[in-house]
């Protein structure tokens, strides 16, 4: 059983997934009162959870002003997916380098784990355990730069996806997630270099085409959901909004 979480842990998590998952879609204001209410924690704490989302790409946090959820231009999104394809390429040149038979299980468990959440129609989870799969690949490089770059380059794609994207093409995604673990197995190089520069490629094309977001919902609807989903799964500690509102199911 995993310990538990400092609240400032539980905020982060739960404001993260949220808007990787689009519940929390860009612009929407992070008042930093409300945050603490839900959380109870001091306004100090919660701009510390702020500083680190926005550290992350994930929130536009300015002096005297709410912090609100990042919204990227899209000369920011095509810079990102530049970055990203590039990055990609090299990460399946470096994990076949060093390419481990335990590496192929644990592919296949996270994929397995993508494909569950989109037969319970779940799209938007789905979508981030796809960004999760691209997170875990870079770092069975064994670098941990490169980790930590693409941990950010995923997370503002799903931004990205958010502001400009079409819907996810979860089955097609995960096709090419099994055919690049396929060619990894199989210590082909070349093939798996192709799967992931046209995966790429579809997944850039569908998130730069833009389209009109769907309406936001409250924040504190969000909070409640994500946090008492969190802190159900790894027992962490009691929220404030718990005993107002009873934990999300």
């Amino acid at each position: 059983m995993s310990r538990p979480s400092p609240r400032t842990d539980l905020a982060h998590e739960a404001l993260k997934q949220a808007i990787l998952e689009q519940a929390l879609e860009p612009g929407t204001k992070l008042p930093e009162d409300e945050i603490g209410a839900h959380f109870g924690m001091s306004r100090t704490l919660v701009r510390a959870v702020l500083a680190k989302l926005q550290a992350e790409g994930l929130v536009d946090a300015r002096p005297k002003r709410t912090a609100t959820v990042a919204q990227p231009t899209l000369a920011e999104a095509r810079e990102v997916f530049e970055v990203r394809r590039a990055l990609e390429i090299e990460i399946v040149r470096l994990v076949i380098k060093r390419w481990k038979p335990a590496f192929g299980a644990e592919l296949e468990g996270m994929l397995r784990e993508e494909e569950a959440a989109r037969r319970r129609g779940e799209p938007k989870v789905a979508g981030r355990l796809a960004g999760e799969f691209h997170i875990r690949l870079a770092q069975l490089t064994g670098n941990r730069l490169i980790a930590r770059y693409m941990e950010e380059l995923v997370t503002r794609c799903s931004l990205i996806l958010a502001v400009f994207g079409q819907p996810h093409g979860a089955d097609a995604g995960h096709d090419e997630h099994s055919e690049l673990v396929a060619a990894l197995r199989a210590g082909d190089a070349d093939a798996a270099i192709a799967i992931m520069d046209h995966h790429m490629g579809v997944v850039e094309k569908r998130a730069l085409a833009e389209e009109t977001p769907a309406e936001s919902a409250a924040l504190g609807d969000v909070l409640a959901r994500y946090a008492g989903a969190i802190g159900a799964r790894d027992a962490a500690v009691p929220l404030v909004a718990a005993q107002k509102r009873g934990r999300a199911k």
